[in-house]
């Protein structure tokens, strides 16, 4: 997807990949976009791949990316949170992590009338990912949305290891591999 630069019109805060790093891009810059899904796009620049916010979209002249508040979606806290994780995308796998088989579960507990604590239990696709912490932030995040969760704990396991056969038959079409 890298065939023609665009230029940072305004500054703003991009996430290093894999290193989560917070840095500027400065306006004048020019960057490719390499990935626009799960509400961010993945920008190559200088030879480092950076995540910036979808709503920062208008700053290197694309469309904003918003997604609807998680909030006035109806269903259940546990529906809430499968919504978001679907949002949530490896800045170098254009699938969203729950159809890549790396959520391995995801548990609701109340606390009290209006606090729930949620622990996810995921994995990358190899143990070395470098985006491992930016994953995880993204996930935290965007739980951390829900009105009524007050604790949001993920933790990374690798074991299992991940294996494609993980993976939804959707993903493993959108990826070439059916």
């Amino acid at each position: 997807m890298r065939e023609t630069a665009v230029e940072v019109r305004r500054e703003i805060e991009a996430t290093l990949i894999p290193s989560g790093a917070k840095v500027t891009l400065q306006p004048g810059s020019q960057v490719f976009v390499t990935q626009a899904l799960g509400n961010s796009y993945t920008l190559y620049v200088n030879g480092n791949l950076v995540r910036i916010a979808g709503k920062d979209g208008d700053a290197i002249g694309l469309v904003v990316l918003d997604s609807p508040d998680i909030n006035e979606i109806e269903g259940s806290i546990e529906d809430k949170v499968w919504t978001q994780l679907r949002t949530c995308f490896d800045p170098e796998i254009p699938v969203n992590i729950v159809d890549l088989g790396l959520v391995y579960e995801c548990n609701i507990l109340p606390l009290g009338k209006h606090e729930n604590s949620v622990h996810i239990t995921m994995t990358l696709t190899a143990a070395g990912c470098g985006m491992g912490p930016v994953l995880l932030a993204d996930v935290e995040e965007k739980i951390r949305q829900i009105h009524h969760v007050t604790d949001v704990k993920v933790e990374l396991v690798f074991d299992p290891p991940w294996t494609r056969e993980m993976m939804s038959d959707e993903a493993k079409l959108q990826l070439g591999l059916l």
